[in-house]
């Protein structure tokens, strides 16, 4: 997925959604830790495409909860 799409699918989640998404991704993102720490990483960049999509989704959220303010 791109991230033209990723963005776009983020930015018509609720809060809570966005909490969850960020809470899935957390729990991909430590596996891929664990994988590389253990040498059984194949997609190296995989874990950068996540850690970005971590921050998207929190940029998103704090900008809906300064919206709502």
């Amino acid at each position: 997925m791109t991230s033209k799409q990723r963005v776009s699918d983020l930015r018509v989640m609720t809060e809570d959604q966005l909490k969850d998404e960020v809470l899935k991704l957390k729990k991909e993102q430590f596996n891929l830790r664990f994988q590389r720490a253990t040498g059984q990483l194949e997609n190296t960049s995989r874990v950068r495409v996540v850690r970005r999509d971590v921050a998207r989704a929190l940029t998103l959220a704090a900008a809906k909860r300064a919206e709502k303010k």
